[in-house]
């Protein structure tokens, strides 16, 4: 099996090339540029020049305890420093649109915090900001470069399981939301904020769907007032089934975050070891049993990298190499539209208690 996993291990590799690595400079010193951003940069061998933030002294503390050199005032100061080659926007997706049109507008490649923004519409005049000013930009949706996902996708791509028939998401925990005092208020809150990575992955693997369903809910004296439990379910071409399904107010203590692709010819299962004990996580797991790999039973992929901070190399490599080479991103600017537009949908089924047809 070690020769059978070489391909599906070259295709999770994180390395990013001496020759792709340009200088990075941040917007944005919230909780995930500290604690994943910038250690995964660090791991990676990779230079950031700067950093800003709305609240500079946030900013100066972070820049000092990651060896940051400079502390721009304010975007305007970072645009105008030539230094960086690219712009890493960490905020809030209601705040990212005109950062990011103003970052488009300067010519600057981008790496834009995952949604991106909150309505589609935001959305398609980032993406056309994108083509009009000839820039690389792609959106940091990291669980498509999470290995153990990663794996699985070049699995289905290899043919192991046959035609996928289902795809699965099961997280039941207790997310910290205290984390984000920002979301406090939120009224769309978990399919938004955190869901998103697992729709954005499920348009990854099987495309767009025909026809979307949302239930949500939320529980008494819960911190946010948005949605804490969903359950979203899909149906695509050929009678093709998708489901995500996330409870955030797990009181059981049994936290679990697993997924499961099926397909004619195999199986794939894994979980997702961050959520289980979050943000410190554990191991991710992965087993494949496939009919056309010849596995004999389910057999385990060796995942050696964890989603946070492993997967934030992925997707900065992916912006670099598209640089240095012109090669496609996994989760550009335009194709994260695509995901708006089934989030909208979600939401609109949750609001009116409908399918909707996309």
């Amino acid at each position: 099996m070690i020769d059978l996993f070489s391909e599906v291990a070259k295709f999770c590799d994180l390395t990013i090339p001496d020759s792709h690595k340009v200088p990075i400079a941040i917007i944005g010193a919230g909780g995930i540029v500290d604690g994943a951003h910038l250690p995964a940069y660090k791991k990676a061998g990779l230079q950031v020049v700067g950093i800003t933030d709305v609240d500079l002294s946030k900013a100066a503390e972070v820049a000092a305890r990651h060896g940051i050199a400079t502390v721009y005032k304010d975007v305007d100061e970072l645009l105008a420093d030539p230094t960086a080659q690219v712009i890493d926007i960490a905020v809030p997706a209601v705040a990212q649109p005109d950062i990011f049109l103003k970052v488009a507008g300067a010519g600057r490649n981008i790496l834009a915090q995952k949604p991106m923004a909150t309505t589609v519409a935001d959305g398609v005049r980032m993406a056309d900001a994108v083509a009009a000013n000839k820039i690389v930009a792609a959106v940091n949706h990291q669980l498509r470069f999470e290995e153990g996902m990663a794996a699985a996708h070049k699995m289905v791509e290899l043919g192991w399981v046959g035609t996928v028939t289902n795809m699965t998401f099961h997280v039941n925990l207790i997310t910290p939301w205290e984390l984000w005092p920002w979301a406090k208020d939120l009224e769309r809150l978990e399919v938004m904020l955190h869901s998103i990575h697992y729709h954005d992955v499920v348009r990854w693997f099987l495309g767009e769907p025909n026809t979307v369903f949302c239930a949500a809910g939320r529980t008494k004296d819960q911190y946010p007032k948005g949605e804490t439990r969903t359950i979203s379910t899909y149906l695509f071409d050929q009678g093709v089934t998708a489901l995500v399904h996330a409870n955030h107010i797990n009181r059981g203590g049994d936290n679990y975050a697993e997924y499961r692709i099926d397909g004619d010819k195999g199986s794939i299962r894994g979980t997702m070891g961050l959520l289980y004990d979050y943000p410190v996580g554990r191991v991710d797991t992965l087993e494949v049993n496939s009919q056309v790999a010849g596995t004999d039973g389910w057999t385990p992929y060796p995942v050696t990298t964890r989603w946070f901070p492993d997967a934030f190399m992925g997707t900065m490599g992916s912006v670099m190499g598209a640089i240095a080479t012109g090669a496609p991103l996994r989760s550009s600017v335009a194709d994260t539209v695509g995901t708006l537009k089934l989030v909208a949908a979600l939401y609109e089924s949750m609001d009116s208690g409908l399918a909707v047809k996309l």
